[in-house]
């Protein structure tokens, strides 16, 4: 496959990675192709809702065929999913994971460090949330904290910042030696719309308590964060385990487009099983069932 022409983008990373698109396990409608692919000049453009639930369909029976390969195979992966507030990626998280089983995908997203995790090797904490062989590991953020909003809100020093610089790399290349393929995704959004979606947090609820108040202070900070990111994508932009960057403007197109680049990074074959028909019941007898009344009942309010 011919590789694609790559345009300059601040958030993409350098211009000598490869973006890796093998689609040998799975057939891309071409019809999809103008939505998925199109030119930034037309980021905003909105995908139409039965387009995007029929191709969603579509890559959630290859999941389910990924997963099954994972677990028959005992592969161990890890999905890094780090970007701007409010770029989309808990949304994607949350459509890998619908079809899969939770016991063999499952999705990691850290709290605050303890004040005991504070005095530990800095990776310590993410390195009991490794997979085992036959799982995969969403990381809804992850170690790449200390890189961005640490950095950049001053909850490291200078000295824990060059260090994690330096020994990340060091610790993604472990990681893959020891056998995890380790996948890293950045999800990069516009300043004008992350203000949209942060409004529309603003207004809605139900999603209010998405906006945290480090979140509304990144507000002000969108250059520092862009510097930030810079200097991480050049230190940790490695061969191993390279930076694969979402275009997020539109959310349900970048879903799409990382589920599908997802597919494309793990080779797997089918093994759904072959459908059956259910045998007879065999009949029972002697138990009598207990009067419901005995029972304390969910009131049923939607008749």
């Amino acid at each position: 496959m011919a590789k694609k022409e790559k345009k300059h983008h601040p958030d993409r990373p350098p211009a000598d990675k490869e973006f890796i698109d093998d689609e040998s396990n799975f057939h891309e409608p071409s019809h999809v192709n103008d939505y998925l692919f199109e030119d930034q000049k037309a980021e905003r453009k909105k995908m139409p809702a039965k387009l995007y639930d029929a191709e969603l369909a579509k890559l959630h029976i290859e999941l389910v065929k990924l997963q099954e390969w994972i677990k028959e195979e005992g592969l161990k992966v890890v999905v890094i999913f780090e970007g701007r507030d409010a770029a989309g990626k808990g949304g994607t998280i949350k459509r890998i994971t619908e079809p899969l089983n939770p016991r063999i995908c499952r999705i990691v997203a850290l709290g605050t460090p303890t004040e005991r995790e504070k005095t530990q090797w800095y990776f310590q904490r993410y390195v009991a949330h490794l997979p085992a062989a036959g799982e995969m590991v969403l990381f809804d953020r992850s170690w790449y904290n200390r890189a961005g909003v640490e950095r950049v809100m001053g909850f490291c020093d200078d000295e824990e910042y060059e260090e994690f610089l330096r020994s990340c790399p060091e610790f993604e290349r472990m990681l893959v030696r020891s056998g995890i393929m380790v996948i890293k995704y950045w999800f990069s959004v516009s300043d004008e719309e992350q203000e949209r979606r942060f409004q529309s947090r603003i207004e809605d609820p139900t999603k209010r308590w998405k906006l945290s108040p480090m979140d509304l202070e990144s507000r002000n900070r969108w250059q520092e964060y862009s510097r930030a990111k810079d200097v991480m994508f050049a230190h940790t932009d490695i061969k191993q385990a390279p930076w694969y960057v979402v275009e997020a403007e539109v959310k349900k197109r970048a879903r799409l487009n990382c589920i599908h680049h997802l597919l494309s990074l793990i080779p797997y074959q089918d093994l759904t099983p072959e459908p059956f028909e259910l045998p007879p019941r065999p009949k029972q007898s002697g138990y009598v069932r207990p009067p419901k009344d005995d029972q304390n009942l969910v009131p049923d309010r939607y008749e």
